[in-house]
Formats: C-alpha cells, sequence, structure tokens
C-alpha cells in the first residue's frame, strides 16, 4: 500500500478508530504529561510471525502529530522472531502513549492474518491451486484485513458487492434458479465482469456450465463430489472450492487440481500476533 493509497482510503477509518479510543482525552497520560515531551518508545516482536500494516501504525501516531518519526528496521513481510527490535518511535510522549492500543490493535490484527495466511499458503505450495479470502471481515477493517492476506502471500477475492457477479443460493432461489440467475447476470452486469456461480450438487453444476458461468464455486462438498464436479466443468470454467476451509482441513483438497479456493477463516479465525511497545524513555523537555 503505497502512502497517496493509505491516506485516500485507510484515513478516515484510522480516524474513527482513534476518536473511538479518545473521546474527549487520555485522562491518563494528561495527569502523568501534563506538558510537551520527546520521548522514544521500542517496537519488539513478543513471537515468530509474518509482520503486516506497519504504514497503518505509523499513520496512527502521525495523524496525532505529523512530527511523529518512526524508524523502521523491518517492512511489512518480514518474518518477526520472537524478541526482535522492529522500529523505533520518536515524538511527544502523550503521542507516543495516546497512540498506542490503537495502532498496536491495527498492527497485531493485521500481521496475524499475515501469518496465519502464510502457513496456508505452504501447504499449497507445488500446486496449481491459489489461496483466496473472503468478505467475511471485521466491519469497518476490510482494507486491513485484505491488504494483510497479501502480505501473507494469499490473493483478495472481490472487494466489495461492487466488485464483481458472484450468484450465491438465495440469489439462485431469487432468480427461480441456476440458468435464470445466470441469464439476469448476463443482461445487467457489464460485459467486463465475470460471473461467478455458488453450486451445492453435481445437478448445479452441469446447469451452471450449461447457462456459461465464467466461475463455478464448489461450496461444502465432500472431496469425491468435488472431483466429480470439476470431471463434470471439464475446464469449461474456473474452478474454486469454499465452505469449512481452514488450516486443518485446506491440504485434502490440494490433489483435486481445483484452480482456487477461498477461506474466510483468512480474516475471522487467525489470532493476533504478539507485538508490544517498550522501554519509553524522555529524551528532552
Amino acid at each position: 500500500m503505497n502512502p497517496i493509497t493509505m491516506q485516500l482510503a485507510a484515513d478516515p477509518y484510522i480516524r474513527l478508530a482513534l476518536a473511538e479510543d479518545i473521546s474527549s482525552e487520555d485522562v491518563t497520560t494528561n495527569s502523568v504529561m501534563p506538558g510537551y515531551k520527546k520521548g522514544e518508545v521500542e517496537l519488539i516482536g513478543k513471537e515468530d510471525g509474518i509482520l503486516a500494516g506497519l504504514s497503518i501504525f505509523e499513520r496512527v501516531f502521525t495523524l496525532l502529530d505529523p512530527a511523529t518519526q518512526v524508524e523502521r528496521y523491518a517492512e511489512d513481510g518480514h518474518e518477526v522472531q520472537k524478541g526482535e527490535l522492529l522500529a523505533k518511535i520518536t515524538g511527544d510522549v502523550r503521542v507516543l502513549l495516546s497512540g498506542e492500543r490503537t495502532a498496536l490493535n491495527y498492527l497485531q490484527r493485521m500481521s496475524g492474518i499475515a501469518t496465519y495466511t502464510s502457513t496456508v499458503v505452504k501447504m499449497l505450495e507445488g500446486t496449481k491451486t491459489k489461496l483466496l479470502d473472503t468478505r467475511k471481515t471485521t466491519p469497518c477493517m476490510r482494507i486491513f484485513e485484505k491488504y494483510a492476506v497479501r502480505v501473507g502471500g494469499g490473493q483478495n477475492h472481490r472487494y466489495n458487492l461492487s466488485d464483481g457477479v458472484l450468484l450465491k443460493d438465495n440469489h439462485i432461489d431469487a432468480a427461480g434458479g441456476v440458468k435464470e440467475a445466470v441469464q439476469a447476470a448476463k443482461e445487467y452486469a457489464p460485459f467486463v465482469r465475470k460471473i461467478e456461480v455458488e453450486v451445492e450438487n453435481l445437478d448445479m453444476v452441469k446447469e451452471a456450465v450449461e447457462a456459461g458461468a465464467d466461475i463455478i464455486m464448489l461450496d461444502n462438498m465432500t472431496e469425491e463430489q468435488m472431483g466429480e464436479a470439476i470431471k463434470i466443468i471439464d475446464g469449461r470454467a474456473k474452478t474454486e472450492c469454499s465452505g469449512n476451509m481452514t488450516r486443518e482441513n485446506i491440504q485434502k483438497i490440494t490433489k483435486l487440481g481445483v484452480d482456487y479456493v477461498s477461506s474466510g477463516a483468512l480474516t475471522h479465525s487467525a489470532p493476533i500476533l504478539d507485538l508490544s511497545m517498550k522501554h519509553l524513555r524522555v529524551l528532552e523537555s
């Protein structure tokens, strides 16, 4: 994420997060630090993992005070080692204290997602299958969480509902069937949009192929059913597996030769990566 993109897209969310944490003032910080003093604090890794979100971490502090400086010793994608010094943050001590939790919340969450994603990507190495995320993201955190998936080596599915056509079970029910749903999408959506259809059984697979779907999502099927579905599709559409695709069971589908596997667990079940700001020093008044 380059600085311009980050400021345009991420700043409003970061401001909301800061306003949530500082509704009027930071009473604790203002009690112990009533005036300006320059200070320095270290960002430390407390466990091994993949770093993601350092620009967002930094932006929390520069939104509070543009004079804040962050000296980085690592960048996004870096393999963090427990106890490693990752950055030093220098500026108004009040800013360092007041921004600490919000900055760490972003960095720990994003790094946790990148770390989890990386472990799943490694399971798919040597296969044709690409790992995708989903829209199962934390409200108002999607831009950060999907970025973290990319840092971890995964790919993004559609960003939001305006980004592509995905006909799920309720859309199909509303349209009256797979054929009707695909036809309606072809008539309404711009021709540059691919049409993806979620199917739950082999009859639906056949309908989706015959209707001309570009991508067919095999949802919550058994390994045997997925294998048969891929034979039916026979290269006439891209294939995607979805439904309970977690780190614990995703490897079973690698031998099937699907094009994509999408996993909501990347964003809704990844634990945070433990990171901490330590050793604050007051440098001058």
